[in-house]
């Protein structure tokens, strides 16, 4: 068994490196995205953790939430969490999602959203990830009646998820910025 120092971040894998039951999933993200992304790159380490990833980024995608309500779910958890890479990655997303740029600007900067709808789906999205899903009736409430459902309810969860494996492993992992977003950084 090998010895591995603590202060060593993850490995971001290639094609080449990765475990072999890596190696399929990566070629899916090269040919999704073009090349692959450093996130994938790190949880190609667990296969299973990037095909999890993967999974539930094409179910969250595929939820009820409209572009600018995903990006209000993943960005106020990135935020939340301080992650130095997802935050300028959901930033180019959005961008590549017609997002208004007000509506990015207001979850990075921790100001005020364009509408009284999206300010109740980030309070709501927060209040879960702080309080570890339990929230109180009536924040459930103030959510159902700005005009959301018991499904979206529950798709946040499916967010925080995807959000959870994504942010914690880039901060184990120290994960380096891909090209395409350093003009996003963030901190």
């Amino acid at each position: 068994m090998s010895t591995i120092e603590a202060n060593t971040p993850l490995k971001i894998h290639t094609i080449e490196t990765a475990p072999e039951e890596s190696k399929a999933l990566l070629e899916k993200s090269k040919k999704a995205f073009g090349y692959i992304p450093n996130l994938h790159a790190a949880l190609a380490g667990a296969p299973g953790l990037l095909e999890a990833y993967q999974n539930i980024h094409q179910l969250f995608v595929n939820s009820s939430f409209n572009n600018d309500e995903l990006t209000v779910v993943w960005q106020s958890i990135n935020v939340e969490h301080q992650c130095h890479y997802c935050v300028p990655a959901h930033t180019a997303i959005a961008k590549a999602m017609k997002v208004d740029d007000a509506i990015t600007d207001a979850l990075r900067n921790k100001t005020e959203l364009p509408s009284s709808k999206l300010e109740v789906l980030r309070d709501t999205t927060l209040s879960v990830v702080r309080n570890r899903g339990n929230i109180s009736k009536d924040e459930i409430q103030v959510f159902y009646d700005a005009g959301f459902t018991q499904r979206q309810l529950l798709e946040i969860i499916l967010g925080i998820a995807q959000k959870t494996i994504s942010n914690y492993t880039n901060h184990i992992a120290e994960t380096p910025m891909d090209k395409a977003f350093e003009k996003y950084a963030w901190d």
